[in-house]
């Protein structure tokens, strides 16, 4: 007998036999949504269809409809291959240009599903409202995959939830209607390579009211000083705003918690009618009232219970809190280390662990498990942001997780880390800088300085107080898909760049950091991230990133070191060690990740450097790390990883922590001092006295005077590498032809780790183009393949470049290149066939522009210049000189690479350091006025007259520069490269020393 035909004989032979299936007989007939008989076919909106979707080219599963002789229903399902590293699944959008469908009508949605018995979360979501499945409103559940074979499994519509992680639009009503549904998506396992098969998606059973109608409460946590009253709204909610068909009962009660009923509160209890006919959004309150009773006690617990008739229950039971009081680490007056010693004395292990424990905001909804396991620290990822994402919304998430806090025995806070990296870039309005490659071409710390100051401003306001920023790696390889985040490829420079750290912390001792101005500061990646050797990682199809980094002990502490020990010497709060492998030669090791390194972490960085803050691990980091994941989590806290960054395995980090210290494999010595650097910034920050969102400056976020700042840096980030017969800067009366990918794409000029973590093309965030600015100055026709007609113009400029990646994805060799794409090369070559020139690269590193070089006129280094294009513009016309200089070396070829300054072959198409300049005239009298510079340059050196010196230097560089024209030589090359380093070392009067040998050489 065929499955369909036994299946509906047990169901008839149910109704037969069962009451309850005689009632169920009263339901609607099943609807059908997908019979995976190929009635839907593979594709995306605006058609209906099915399509898969992944966080990369390779996470969307491979689908297919295949025959099976064991189909729940007809002859075919849907199945499909999968093995995802970041997210990925698969969506059924109903046609958009169609209305939408009304499932208000049933109890729920079910699905075949076989079973493999990995117990495993299915996440399944349905969509509702807006304008299509793509710009709808998103519900979730999940279903666990505890079985094995085929079964049906049934979700109820009263299980969804509104996914708080990501909303298309932004969320609409946070209201599930179902009568505006746009079809449904189920995402798949990460991690592990699998197959699915599922069949016969269908709507089923009859809704009620308690489907319907939700009753909530306006928080989870009421915490209240003891003796003071609290209240507790309760509101019911239905679906399309109904007014209530019968009427909803809340009966509520006190209950056990940790407070004493009698002693520390007031015992309540009653019932709250809502009538049929009640408006959706109706609200009655209950209050309690708390007593005073001990002087001094840790906070306490009273549950108020609710039985609900009619609709469906809150999801959770709310807790009165009596707040903790009168406890030395609460009072203010007291010093940071004594009130630690009090706080960490009080705690279990169980709590110190939830300190060492960093979750991801997405992992935990609503916070109840913020709570449940006293986590430490939550993020957001990149791209992890609260929907709407407006500043508004950042600081209720984040007020959200921290009143979780409070419901905790001690009320420790959380510490909220985003990544930061050129501005609050995870936040949409927000003022985006250059990213660090273009800060290192300004080559003005007083500006990273003011950079930094903006971007702790605009995250503290969002409710944020830690910023995993700033990045110290030294990149010694532009194939590194991670150079655009280093300042540059010399640790001078790097080192010249850290006055950002006091613009996001302050003061080096960190009396600044409890301002609501101000933020925990993070030095990464200790330690070498930025020498990895090409072709040396073992992480998916990265070349670059996450590798080897094998080096001299010298070579470890001139290059890779340095700027960690400046970081410290500046007070940095926190560092976060590299997914990267350390090999030493000599040290017989071999390559070791730096997650396990003790040696540096706690005997370099804590030991030598005397570091006093905490350090925090990379996203997951402990994964790559040898052994069972106990002895994972064993090496990296032994190592000296304070912090654990585990965004969906916080469960089973605190789990095994717990573990190993029972068992006596990490001391509780080892524990303490993790736990007590953690306390110690959250004390500094003045989390426990201001735990909530300080928004005082949410209305400068994005405003004029912060905009101004990233206006300046753009300019001071462009470098001019070629001018001739000085194209640049424009004159307002030119006629210019404008073309290029990267003219007039806001996503472009931002670049990676912009609202979302690798970026994206497009106007995804509030700015101004290239192109946009250059219309301000100028007379200007923009043609972005170059097809327009290019007779009649006075001067081209074409902006090309590169699109947004981060971290390896952007590898050289993993899908990217340092070649221009072939519609930039057609565009530079039209235009500046037709036309004297000038190309702007916009870029997160060089470009090989080969033999181009000869037929462009003036070429820009123009790196990611963030929101602002106006500061380009701004040079460009002539209204700031271009003054930036090369932070790292501009190679001939990709066969020259790795090529830094300071090499014994160096022969590149500019050197480190190369950059001309507009509206200053070089010093006349050639060799004997640099033979006058070098002896003031001398004596400024001896004298300690740091700004005269580097005066002096600047100078002596407008004459060599002059001199050496376009034709730039290795003899040439190599001094000037080294001058500049000494120079950033303060090594004035060497450095005159080497530009005299790069004039003789020009």
């Amino acid at each position: 007998m065929p499955r369909t035909a036994l299946l509906l004989s047990t169901v008839l032979l149910l109704a037969v036999v069962s009451p309850t299936a005689s009632r169920a007989a009263d339901d609607p007939l099943p609807v059908p949504v997908d019979r995976f008989e190929g009635e839907v076919p593979f594709a995306s909106q605006p058609a209906e269809g099915i399509f898969a979707w992944g966080g990369d080219s390779d996470d969307p599963p491979a689908l297919r409809l295949t025959a099976r002789a064991d189909a729940p229903e007809g002859e075919k399902v849907l199945t499909g291959a999968y093995d995802i590293s970041g997210y990925g699944g698969f969506t059924h959008d109903f046609a958009a240009d169609r209305p939408a469908h009304d499932w208000s009508a049933h109890r729920g949605v079910r699905l075949w599903w076989e079973g493999r018995n990995t117990g495993g979360k299915i996440p399944f979501e349905i969509k509702d409202g807006g304008a299509n499945g793509e710009a709808s409103e998103l519900w979730t559940t999940s279903f666990t995959d505890d079985f094995t074979g085929w079964k049906q499994v049934e979700l109820p519509f009263a299980d969804f939830v509104y996914r708080t992680d990501y909303q298309p639009v932004g969320g609409i009503d946070h209201v599930l209607g179902l009568d505006r549904m746009w079809g449904y998506a189920l995402t798949l396992p990460v991690g592990v390579k699998g197959d699915f098969a599922m069949d016969d998606v269908e709507l089923y059973g009859r809704a009620d009211q308690s489907l319907r109608a939700t009753v909530t409460t306006d928080a989870a946590v009421y915490p209240v000083r003891e003796g003071g009253t609290a209240t507790v709204s309760v509101t019911v909610a239905t679906t399309a705003s109904a007014p209530l068909d019968e009427p909803v009962t809340v009966a509520y009660a006190t209950a056990d918690g940790t407070a004493e009923p009698g002693r520390d509160y007031t015992p309540v209890s009653g019932t709250l009618t809502f009538p049929a006919g009640t408006a959706s959004g109706a609200t009655r309150t209950v209050t309690v009232r708390t007593l005073r009773d001990k002087p001094a006690e840790t906070a306490e617990t009273v549950p108020l219970r609710l039985t609900v008739t009619g609709a469906k229950a809150p999801a959770e039971t709310p807790e009165i809190v009596v707040d903790a009081n009168g406890l030395p680490y609460l009072n203010a007056r007291l010093p940071v280390r004594t009130r630690v010693a009090d706080l960490l004395s009080r705690m279990s292990l169980k709590e110190k662990a939830g300190q060492m424990t960093q979750a991801e905001r997405g992992a935990v909804g609503e916070g109840a498990d913020v709570t449940a396991y006293e986590l430490g620290s939550l993020l957001s990822g990149g791209g992890s942001t609260p929907t709407p994402n407006t500043p508004e919304a950042w600081a209720r998430m984040i007020d959200g997780f921290q009143l979780r806090t409070q419901a905790t025995r001690l009320q420790i806070p959380l510490v909220y880390g985003v990544d930061a990296v050129h501005g609050h870039n995870n936040l949409v309005g927000a003022t985006i800088m250059p990213h660090n490659i273009g800060i290192g071409a300004a080559r003005d710390p007083q500006l990273a300085q003011q950079t930094g100051s903006v971007t702790a401003s605009e995250v503290r306001a969002t409710g944020v107080p830690w910023d995993f920023a700033p990045c110290l790696c030294v990149s010694r390889d532009e194939r590194w898909g991670r150079a655009y985040e280093s300042f540059g490829e010399d640790p001078a420079l790097v080192q010249s760049m850290e006055t950002v750290v006091q613009g996001l912390q302050g003061r080096a001792d960190g009396r600044d950091l409890k301002n609501d101005d101000k933020v925990l500061a993070t030095a990464k990646h200790f330690v070498g991230d930025g020498g990895t050797a090409y072709g040396s990682s073992t992480t998916g199809t990265y070349t670059v990133d996450q590798g080897v980094t094998k080096v001299t002990r010298q070579q470890l502490e001139a290059v890779h070191l340095a700027p960690f020990r400046t970081a410290v010497d500046r007070g940095i709060g926190t560092v976060m060690p590299s997914y990267s492998s350390l090999d030493v030669l000599g040290d017989g090791r071999g390559p070791v990740r730096m997650h396990a390194r003790a040696d540096m972490i706690n005997g370099v960085l804590k030991g030598r450097m005397g570091f006093d803050g905490f350090v925090v691990s990379d996203w997951n980091a402990i994964d790559q790390l040898p052994g069972d994941y106990p002895a994972r989590v064993r090496t990296a806290v032994d190592a000296g990883v304070d912090m654990m960054m585990v965004p969906y395995g916080y469960k089973d980090f605190t789990s095994a922590l717990i573990g190993e210290a029972n068992a006596g494999r990490v001391s509780r010595q080892r524990i303490d001092d993790a736990v007590a650097r953690i306390l110690t910034q959250k004390f500094r920050l003045g989390l426990f006295e201001h735990p909530y969102a300080q928004t005082r400056h949410a209305s400068e976020i994005g405003g004029a005077a912060h905009r101004a700042v990233a206006r300046r840096a753009a300019a001071a980030s462009q470098v001019l590498l070629k001018n001739s017969g000085a194209v640049l800067p424009l004159r307002a009366s030119q006629k210019v032809y404008v073309a290029g990918s990267n003219a007039d794409d806001l996503g472009n000029q931002t670049g990676g780790w912009t609202v979302t973590w690798q970026g994206a093309s497009g106007a995804h965030t509030r700015g101004t183009t290239i192109l946009d600015a250059m219309r301000k100055d100028g007379n200007v026709t923009y043609s972005k393949d170059a097809s327009a007609p290019t007779s009649g113009y006075d001067v081209g400029v074409v902006v090309v470049g590169e699109t947004p990646y981060a971290e390896g994805v952007g590898d050289v060799g993993n899908g990217h290149s340092l070649q221009l794409s072939a519609a930039d090369r057609n565009a530079v070559d039209t235009v500046c066939a037709a036309m004297r020139c000038a190309v702007l690269i916009v870029s997160g590193r060089p470009q090989l522009i080969g033999d181009r070089l000869g037929a462009i006129d003036a070429l820009v280094a123009s790196w990611l210049p963030g929101t602002e294009g106006d500061g380009v513009a701004d040079v460009l016309y002539g209204k700031r000189p271009f003054t930036g200089r090369l932070p790292v070396t501009w190679p001939r070829s990709e066969a020259q690479l790795p090529i830094n300054v300071g090499d014994t072959a160096y022969d590149p198409q500019f050197p480190y350091g190369w950059g001309l300049t507009t509206l200053t005239r070089a010093p006349a009298g050639g060799a004997a006025t640099l033979r006058a510079l070098g002896v003031a340059a001398a004596a400024a050196e001896r004298a300690g007259a740091d700004g005269a010196g580097r005066a002096l230097v600047a100078k002596a560089r407008l004459i060599v520069q002059q001199k050496a024209g376009a034709d730039l030589t290795a003899a040439f090359a190599r001094p000037f490269a080294d001058a500049d380093h000494l120079a950033l070392t303060g090594r004035y009067g060497a450095a005159l020393r080497k530009l005299g040998e790069a004039y003789r050489a020009a």
